[in-house]
Protein backbone atom coordinates (compact mmCIF):
# COMPACT_ATOMS: atom_id res chain seq x y z
CA UNK A 1 0.00 0.00 0.00
CA UNK A 2 1.29 3.49 -0.96
CA UNK A 3 -0.01 6.34 0.75
CA UNK A 4 0.12 9.60 -0.71
CA UNK A 5 1.67 12.45 1.31
CA UNK A 6 -0.78 14.31 2.82
CA UNK A 7 -0.99 18.09 5.06
CA UNK A 8 -2.02 18.47 8.17
CA UNK A 9 -3.46 21.73 9.76
CA UNK A 10 -3.39 21.63 13.81
CA UNK A 11 -5.43 24.66 14.99
CA UNK A 12 -4.34 24.56 18.87
CA UNK A 13 -6.93 25.84 20.60
CA UNK A 14 -5.31 28.17 22.66
CA UNK A 15 -4.80 31.75 22.99
CA UNK A 16 -7.57 32.79 20.58
CA UNK A 17 -11.79 33.93 20.51
CA UNK A 18 -13.10 30.73 19.10
CA UNK A 19 -14.50 32.88 16.15
CA UNK A 20 -11.09 33.22 15.21
CA UNK A 21 -10.52 29.37 15.29
CA UNK A 22 -13.82 28.46 13.19
CA UNK A 23 -12.58 31.09 10.54
CA UNK A 24 -8.92 29.07 10.68
CA UNK A 25 -10.73 25.89 10.02
CA UNK A 26 -12.40 27.00 6.75
CA UNK A 27 -9.90 28.51 5.59
CA UNK A 28 -7.62 25.60 5.88
CA UNK A 29 -9.71 23.74 3.90
CA UNK A 30 -9.82 26.12 1.51
CA UNK A 31 -6.19 26.63 1.38
CA UNK A 32 -6.04 22.50 0.02
CA UNK A 33 -5.28 21.02 3.47
CA UNK A 34 -6.01 17.00 3.64
CA UNK A 35 -6.98 17.34 7.43
CA UNK A 36 -7.84 19.99 10.20
CA UNK A 37 -6.70 19.00 13.66
CA UNK A 38 -6.77 20.48 16.97
CA UNK A 39 -5.55 18.76 20.39
CA UNK A 40 -7.37 17.34 23.75
CA UNK A 41 -6.29 19.69 26.37
CA UNK A 42 -7.83 22.04 29.27
CA UNK A 43 -4.72 25.17 29.27
CA UNK A 44 -2.77 26.55 26.94
CA UNK A 45 0.60 24.38 26.31
CA UNK A 46 2.84 27.60 25.38
CA UNK A 47 2.31 31.41 25.59
CA UNK A 48 0.14 32.36 28.78
CA UNK A 49 -0.53 29.19 31.00
CA UNK A 50 -3.45 30.36 31.70
CA UNK A 51 -4.49 32.56 28.33
CA UNK A 52 -8.00 31.43 26.78
CA UNK A 53 -8.50 27.71 25.50
CA UNK A 54 -11.31 25.53 24.21
CA UNK A 55 -12.68 22.18 24.64
CA UNK A 56 -11.65 19.53 22.03
CA UNK A 57 -14.26 17.11 21.13
CA UNK A 58 -17.49 19.77 20.88
CA UNK A 59 -14.83 22.13 18.56
CA UNK A 60 -14.60 18.89 16.49
CA UNK A 61 -18.37 18.93 15.95
CA UNK A 62 -18.25 22.69 14.67
CA UNK A 63 -15.56 21.66 12.41
CA UNK A 64 -17.23 18.83 10.86
CA UNK A 65 -20.21 21.49 9.92
CA UNK A 66 -18.00 24.43 8.79
CA UNK A 67 -16.13 22.41 6.37
CA UNK A 68 -16.47 20.20 4.26
CA UNK A 69 -14.09 18.36 2.44
CA UNK A 70 -11.12 17.67 5.07
CA UNK A 71 -10.64 14.91 7.15
CA UNK A 72 -10.63 16.44 11.12
CA UNK A 73 -9.83 14.71 14.60
CA UNK A 74 -7.22 15.46 17.75
CA UNK A 75 -3.96 15.15 17.26
CA UNK A 76 -4.61 13.60 20.13
CA UNK A 77 -7.02 12.84 22.52
CA UNK A 78 -6.23 11.85 25.97
CA UNK A 79 -7.61 8.43 26.58
CA UNK A 80 -7.95 9.09 30.34
CA UNK A 81 -10.47 12.50 30.19
CA UNK A 82 -13.40 10.16 28.75
CA UNK A 83 -14.89 6.66 29.28
CA UNK A 84 -13.71 4.34 26.55
CA UNK A 85 -17.48 3.80 25.32
CA UNK A 86 -18.63 7.87 25.77
CA UNK A 87 -15.29 8.29 23.86
CA UNK A 88 -16.69 5.97 21.00
CA UNK A 89 -19.97 7.33 20.80
CA UNK A 90 -18.65 10.75 20.42
CA UNK A 91 -16.52 9.55 17.92
CA UNK A 92 -19.56 8.04 15.99
CA UNK A 93 -21.49 11.10 16.44
CA UNK A 94 -18.50 13.23 15.36
CA UNK A 95 -18.17 11.21 12.09
CA UNK A 96 -21.92 11.14 11.39
CA UNK A 97 -21.63 15.02 11.16
CA UNK A 98 -19.31 15.19 9.16
CA UNK A 99 -20.35 12.31 6.44
CA UNK A 100 -17.44 10.26 7.79
CA UNK A 101 -14.34 12.63 7.82
CA UNK A 102 -12.95 11.95 11.70
CA UNK A 103 -9.96 10.46 12.20
CA UNK A 104 -9.65 9.34 15.85
CA UNK A 105 -6.21 9.92 17.08
CA UNK A 106 -5.72 9.23 21.07
CA UNK A 107 -2.88 8.65 23.23
CA UNK A 108 -1.77 7.83 26.75
CA UNK A 109 -1.79 11.37 28.07
CA UNK A 110 0.92 13.79 29.55
CA UNK A 111 -0.11 16.90 30.35
CA UNK A 112 -0.36 16.85 34.49
CA UNK A 113 -2.10 20.32 34.89
CA UNK A 114 -4.76 18.62 32.72
CA UNK A 115 -5.37 15.95 34.96
CA UNK A 116 -4.68 17.93 38.40
CA UNK A 117 -7.15 20.93 37.80
CA UNK A 118 -10.17 18.15 36.44
CA UNK A 119 -10.01 15.47 38.71
CA UNK A 120 -8.44 12.71 36.98
CA UNK A 121 -5.72 10.45 37.92
CA UNK A 122 -2.15 11.17 36.68
CA UNK A 123 -0.46 8.23 37.92
CA UNK A 124 2.44 6.66 36.11
CA UNK A 125 3.40 7.00 32.34
CA UNK A 126 3.21 2.89 33.00
CA UNK A 127 -0.57 3.14 34.34
CA UNK A 128 -1.42 5.45 31.56
CA UNK A 129 -0.41 3.29 29.24
CA UNK A 130 -1.90 -0.11 30.67
CA UNK A 131 -5.10 2.22 30.20
CA UNK A 132 -4.91 2.78 26.56
CA UNK A 133 -4.36 -0.56 26.73
CA UNK A 134 -7.33 -1.67 27.90
CA UNK A 135 -9.83 1.23 25.97
CA UNK A 136 -8.82 0.61 22.66
CA UNK A 137 -10.33 -2.75 22.06
CA UNK A 138 -13.39 -1.29 24.13
CA UNK A 139 -13.88 1.45 21.68
CA UNK A 140 -13.57 -0.83 18.92
CA UNK A 141 -16.13 -2.97 20.91
CA UNK A 142 -18.48 -0.26 21.30
CA UNK A 143 -18.29 0.88 17.54
CA UNK A 144 -19.81 -2.45 16.96
CA UNK A 145 -22.82 -1.87 18.97
CA UNK A 146 -23.70 1.10 18.20
CA UNK A 147 -27.05 2.03 16.71
CA UNK A 148 -26.34 3.86 13.75
CA UNK A 149 -22.86 2.42 13.78
CA UNK A 150 -20.01 4.59 12.01
CA UNK A 151 -20.33 5.53 8.35
CA UNK A 152 -16.84 3.95 7.75
CA UNK A 153 -13.93 2.07 9.25
CA UNK A 154 -13.47 5.39 11.70
CA UNK A 155 -8.97 5.71 10.95
CA UNK A 156 -7.19 5.33 14.43
CA UNK A 157 -4.45 7.16 14.71
CA UNK A 158 -1.78 6.63 17.86
CA UNK A 159 0.69 9.26 18.87
CA UNK A 160 3.11 8.65 21.30
CA UNK A 161 7.33 7.05 20.34
CA UNK A 162 6.98 4.13 23.44
CA UNK A 163 8.68 1.40 21.70
CA UNK A 164 7.67 -1.33 23.97
CA UNK A 165 3.91 -0.22 24.41
CA UNK A 166 2.64 2.44 22.32
CA UNK A 167 4.32 0.98 19.17
CA UNK A 168 3.11 -1.88 19.75
CA UNK A 169 -0.44 -0.45 20.37
CA UNK A 170 -0.11 0.95 17.05
CA UNK A 171 0.44 -2.18 15.36
CA UNK A 172 -2.42 -3.99 16.90
CA UNK A 173 -5.13 -1.08 16.41
CA UNK A 174 -4.09 1.93 14.36
CA UNK A 175 -4.16 3.19 11.05
CA UNK A 176 -1.86 6.05 11.49
CA UNK A 177 1.21 6.67 13.87
CA UNK A 178 1.84 10.23 14.64
CA UNK A 179 5.45 10.25 16.13
CA UNK A 180 7.96 13.14 17.15
CA UNK A 181 11.76 14.24 16.97
CA UNK A 182 13.76 14.77 13.87
CA UNK A 183 14.27 13.05 10.93
CA UNK A 184 16.93 10.28 12.22
CA UNK A 185 14.30 9.49 15.34
CA UNK A 186 11.33 9.08 13.16
CA UNK A 187 12.79 6.59 11.10
CA UNK A 188 13.80 4.54 13.85
CA UNK A 189 10.68 4.31 15.44
CA UNK A 190 9.09 3.23 11.90
CA UNK A 191 11.57 0.36 12.43
CA UNK A 192 10.65 -0.75 15.68
CA UNK A 193 6.58 -0.56 14.27
CA UNK A 194 7.72 -2.98 11.43
CA UNK A 195 9.07 -5.41 14.02
CA UNK A 196 6.13 -4.94 15.93
CA UNK A 197 3.86 -5.43 13.00
CA UNK A 198 5.91 -8.63 11.85
CA UNK A 199 5.60 -9.81 15.49
CA UNK A 200 1.86 -10.27 15.08
CA UNK A 201 1.62 -10.46 11.01
CA UNK A 202 0.44 -6.86 9.61
CA UNK A 203 1.23 -6.03 6.97
CA UNK A 204 3.43 -2.13 8.55
CA UNK A 205 2.50 -0.82 5.06
CA UNK A 206 -1.12 -0.52 6.65
CA UNK A 207 -0.28 2.11 8.94
CA UNK A 208 0.29 5.63 7.68
CA UNK A 209 3.57 7.64 9.28
CA UNK A 210 3.19 10.77 10.67
CA UNK A 211 4.61 13.70 12.06
CA UNK A 212 4.87 17.25 12.77
CA UNK A 213 7.31 19.85 11.26
CA UNK A 214 7.54 23.79 12.36
CA UNK A 215 5.17 25.71 9.64
CA UNK A 216 9.02 27.31 8.69
CA UNK A 217 10.98 24.06 7.68
CA UNK A 218 9.67 23.17 4.67
CA UNK A 219 13.00 23.01 3.22
CA UNK A 220 13.57 20.46 6.04
CA UNK A 221 9.82 18.24 4.73
CA UNK A 222 11.74 15.93 2.32
CA UNK A 223 13.65 14.30 4.47
CA UNK A 224 10.93 13.52 6.81
CA UNK A 225 9.72 11.69 3.73
CA UNK A 226 13.04 9.91 3.07
CA UNK A 227 12.84 8.88 7.12
CA UNK A 228 9.04 7.38 6.37
CA UNK A 229 6.51 9.85 6.74
CA UNK A 230 3.88 10.43 4.68
CA UNK A 231 1.36 12.67 6.43
CA UNK A 232 3.06 16.11 7.51
CA UNK A 233 1.39 18.44 9.99
CA UNK A 234 2.08 22.37 11.05
CA UNK A 235 0.46 23.91 13.71
CA UNK A 236 -1.06 27.54 14.04
CA UNK A 237 -2.33 29.21 17.49
CA UNK A 238 -3.65 32.28 18.43
CA UNK A 239 -0.75 34.19 19.22
CA UNK A 240 0.00 34.26 15.54
CA UNK A 241 -3.24 35.07 14.60
CA UNK A 242 -3.73 31.66 12.87
CA UNK A 243 -1.61 33.24 10.14
CA UNK A 244 -1.98 30.18 7.60
CA UNK A 245 -0.49 31.73 4.43
CA UNK A 246 2.32 29.24 5.11
CA UNK A 247 -0.31 25.99 4.20
CA UNK A 248 0.18 27.09 0.32
CA UNK A 249 3.57 26.36 0.06
CA UNK A 250 2.83 22.52 2.14
CA UNK A 251 0.19 22.19 -0.19
CA UNK A 252 2.34 22.76 -3.39
CA UNK A 253 5.02 20.85 -1.73
CA UNK A 254 2.96 18.09 -1.11
CA UNK A 255 0.84 18.08 -4.76
CA UNK A 256 4.72 18.24 -6.29
CA UNK A 257 6.05 15.40 -4.46
CA UNK A 258 2.78 13.52 -5.04
CA UNK A 259 3.26 14.47 -9.08
CA UNK A 260 6.78 12.86 -8.93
Amino acid sequence: MTHPIRIGVQLQPQHADYSQIRAAAVQAEELGADIVFNWDHFFPLFGNPDGKHFECWTMLASFAEVTERVEIGALVTCNSYRNPELLADMARTVDHISDGRLILGIGAGWFERDYEEYGYEFGTAGYRLADLKQALPRIEERWSKLNPEPTRKIPVLIGGGGEKKTLRYTAEHADIWHGFGGPDVIRHKNGVLNSHCADIGRNPDEIQRSCGIPKDKIDQADEYVDAGATLITVGFDGDTNFDLAPVADWVAWRDERNAG
